[in-house]
């Protein structure tokens, strides 16, 4: 059985309104207070986060200067005393019987590393129907209603879970703890990503199972500012570029590097193979080739 879960909510600058949300549906959890801690990590906000809770529930709240999602929590995992961590983003509604989930998933089934489930979208303003194409980048995923487990076979599985939510054995930590961590993810106002996939990666890469199980379901804040096509164009090559970094850092890239004198022809052969000013759909696809094409040529 599992006796405590940590929870670590990572947060810079946070909008307080869904940082009161984000603690507000912890402490309705129906998991016993007793058997999770909450670790807040702020990292390097330029002032002081407040929390507001109320009285009957204790959190421990740390700085980490170091700038980077990567590193917020790598210190939030590093304070955990729980058998299992939870990383919740600070704008992640999770449902009242997630940590009670989690905690049975990984009593049951003692090769489980990782998990995650359903992340459902709650969006401030109604987007414009092209997004539906790129819900993924958001970290909005529904793989359906039936639990599906995967092993390292050198390639990435699908049933992968996402930061948001992501639910780690900390046994299953240990490789990605003493490595020499690519940092990949958001630092200040930066869009790129990847440190969950590196996480995920390593746990595998260890021996331990990932799994997709539906019953782990939580809602993603999302504001308009993150539904333009301005940032959902810089989000796609951001993340294109970092998604080829991350799979070279690992030997598991299935494309060649190519010279980086070669990235202005290829632009422009992309351009016109997804005929990018079409639509914006079709931009930003390029926009992605673009991406990976950087990240081919580092």
């Amino acid at each position: 059985m599992i006796k405590l879960i940590s929870v670590i909510i990572s947060t810079y600058n946070p909008n307080q309104e869904k940082l009161d949300l984000t603690i507000k549906h912890l402490e309705e959890q129906s998991l016993s207070k007793d058997c999770w801690e909450l670790i807040i990590v702020d990292n390097n906000s330029s002032k002081d986060v407040k929390i507001n809770c109320s009285p009957a529930l204790s959190y421990q709240l740390i700085k980490e200067f170091k700038q980077g999602l990567t590193h917020a929590r790598l210190a939030g995992i590093r304070a955990a005393k729980g058998e299992l961590v939870v990383l919740v983003d600070d704008d992640n509604l999770l449902m009242p019987d997630y940590l009670e989930n989690a905690a049975s998933f990984f009593s049951a089934n003692l090769n489980l590393g990782a998990a995650g489930g359903k992340i459902l979208p709650a969006f401030d303003n109604e987007p414009e129907a092209w997004l539906a194409d790129f819900y993924e980048l958001l970290a909005i995923r529904n793989l359906g209603d039936e639990v599906m487990l995967a092993r390292w076979d050198n390639t990435y599985p699908k049933v992968s879970p996402v930061g948001a939510g992501m639910v780690l054995r900390m046994n299953a930590l240990t490789d990605y703890l003493n490595k020499e961590h690519l940092i990949l993810d958001r630092t200040g106002n930066t869009l790129s990503s990847g440190g969950d996939n590196d996480i995920v990666i390593e746990v595998l890469k260890a021996g331990w199972e990932v799994g997709y199980f539906p019953s782990l379901e939580l809602k993603h804040l999302i504001p308009p500012s993150r539904t333009t096509f301005k940032y959902i164009s810089k989000l796609t090559k951001e993340s294109s570029k970092s998604w080829v970094v991350l799979l070279l850092s690992h030997h598991i890239c299935p494309w060649k590097k190519i010279p980086r004198y070669t990235l202005p022809i290829r632009k422009i052969k992309a351009w016109f193979a997804y005929k990018a000013w079409s639509n914006k759909t079709n931009y930003i696809k390029w926009k992605g080739a673009c991406g990976t094409f950087d990240g081919l040529a580092t």
